[in-house]
């Protein structure tokens, strides 16, 4: 019987070590899929590695050493999110708080950026702790189903906004806010030509077609935009001048705790929107809302925001392109583990990796915002006090340009509206105190910052 169960084994095929430790046929997809995955998303993010050190030397922090800091944190990051967690989602330093950073904390309130890293420690090990004790799990089981959905609408929306924006489609007005863009620039009719391509091959449901239109573009923005090729290989440069120069004790200031209180607000409510949001898209996110991949994934990203704070940049937040992976077809970690490994190839390839313009991953990204306003059908719209609180969600979070705003009114809203219906027994207890800290926040700050 013996032999026979040992004959059985051997002549059972043995598992990959990708199959091991991702899982690929459980979650119905295949290495060739998480790899293109991967590169989709790494492509829609990689201007993180040219914007972020852009905008962190306005604060007068050494950019190659910022740039060598995004690489690494946003590496490290997803890299640990796809072995912890097991997700299809990718780290990187969050764009908005960049710009809280730089021209905020630094520019405005007069602090240097040494002292703003403390700050951005000292909110991650607060991020750390509330989601190691189990308390961020509970502030994310305790959202309504109908907040839920307003998430992904509204990351939806507001990675919608992004993309026109990157596209030329909109700009800033100083009558309207926003308006028309000039429709007669390269990279403007490029990204038109590139939604429509991206639109026509999934209707002819071509796998790759994301990546093949941001390739597509990209090709052509050399002959008709005047894109030009940077070249293959260069050296990175040194890490050292923001490699544990942070200023713990100067983050401690009076000024500085409301900063450190406002980073941690939004670490908490941007990346736990962007997760939900991801997971949910990709199919892996219970009807409970909490699961014990979620709990790693959280403990993923909390984990990057104090160690980007070490290597010498501003909060690392899950990134909202890791949509247009999922919308690939990537399902496991496998796709943040090939985001990873490109982005520690940037190191020496950051020539090659800034030949990809914003406009060429415009529009997949738009494409992807409008398959995620789909969600809004699963509302009930015949219940006020869940349909109104969700909309101003969804609405908030691109008129305000921050997801965090979004959420804040919205959980206002809510928990307003039930009380004032005679329903405030289906508010949970979560929901009170988070309401009650953002109107507080509001009240403080009059909404600035």
């Amino acid at each position: 019987m013996d032999s026979k169960r040992d004959a059985d084994a051997a002549a059972a095929p043995r598992e990959s070590l990708l199959e091991r430790l991702f899982r690929l046929r459980a979650h119905g997809t295949t290495v060739r899929t998480e790899l293109l995955a991967g590169l989709t998303t790494f492509l829609t993010m990689a201007y993180i590695v040219f914007v972020n050190p852009s905008i962190l030397a306005d604060a007068g922090m050494p950019k190659g050493s910022v740039f060598v800091a995004t690489c690494l944190i946003a590496a490290l990051g997803s890299g640990v999110m796809g072995f912890l967690a097991n997700w299809p989602v990718a780290l990187a330093p969050g764009m908005g708080l960049n710009a809280y950073f730089a021209y905020v904390v630094v520019q405005g309130m007069g602090y240097t950026w040494q002292a703003a890293l403390g700050a951005v420690f000292i909110s991650g090990l607060c991020f750390l702790a509330v989601t190691a004790t189990g308390l961020r799990g509970i502030i994310v089981a305790g959202i309504p189903r109908s907040m839920r959905i307003a998430l992904t609408v509204g990351i939806g929306l507001f990675l919608a906004i992004i993309a026109l924006k990157n596209a030329g489609v909109v700009a800033a007005s100083p009558a309207t806010f926003v308006t028309l863009g000039d429709l007669r620039q390269p990279g403007t009719v490029l990204a038109a030509l590139g939604f429509l391509m991206v639109a026509v091959l999934s209707a002819r449901r071509v796998r790759a077609a994301l990546l093949l239109t941001i390739l597509t573009v990209t090709g052509l923005s050399f002959v008709f935009a005047g894109n030009v090729f940077q070249g293959i290989v260069s050296a990175p440069p040194s890490l050292l001048p923001t490699l544990f120069a942070l200023d713990i004790p100067g983050a401690l200031t009076g000024g500085l705790l409301n900063v450190i209180l406002v980073l941690f607000l939004v670490e908490l409510f941007d990346a736990t929107g962007t997760l939900m949001a991801v997971a949910g898209r990709a199919g892996l996110l219970p009807e409970t809302g909490r699961s014990a991949a979620l709990d790693r994934a959280l403990m993923a990203d909390s984990a990057a925001i104090f160690t980007g704070s070490l290597l010498g940049t501003s909060s690392a937040t899950a990134y909202l392109e890791s949509a247009a992976g999922v919308e690939e077809g990537g399902r496991t970690g496998l796709t943040a583990a090939t985001v990873a490994v490109l982005f520690l190839a940037c190191l020496f390839f950051a020539p090659l990796a800034g030949s990809v313009p914003a406009y060429a991953t415009a529009p997949a990204l738009f494409y992807v915002a409008c398959l995620m306003l789909r969600e809004l059908t699963a509302l009930d719209w015949d219940d006020v006090t869940e349909v109104i609180p969700a909309c101003v969600t969804a609405l908030l979070m691109p008129f305000t340009y921050s997801i965090a705003n979004g959420v804040a009114f919205g959980f206002i809203t809510y928990a307003v509206l039930k009380a004032l219906t005679g329903r405030a027994r289906e508010v949970k207890p979560v929901v009170w105190v988070i309401a009650a800290v953002f109107l507080f926040k509001f009240v403080e700050t009059g909404g600035a910052h």
